[in-house]
């Protein structure tokens, strides 16, 4: 019997392959993000509304590159 892969594994796959957009959609639904929540999440909201952040005067490639240090620290460095 085939069993489905961990969310866990599918996240580092995705890291590993460079889809940053498909890894913040994966980890932003996980329940317990810990201390890298904020930039997890916040990182979602620049793939996903880019403009909005604009708006506020926020940079989303920068808000991304936090988001990156974050997904890595927690699920891959860890």
């Amino acid at each position: 019997m085939h069993t489905p892969p961990k969310k866990i594994d599918t996240l580092r796959r995705l890291i590993a392959a460079g889809d940053w957009r498909g890894a913040f959609a994966l980890a932003a639904k996980f329940p317990r993000l810990g201390a890298e929540r904020n930039a997890i999440l916040d990182a979602q909201e620049a793939f996903t509304r880019p403009a909005f952040l604009l708006q506020l005067r926020k940079d989303p490639a920068a808000i991304i590159e936090a988001g990156k240090a974050a997904l890595l620290d927690k699920y891959v460095r860890a």
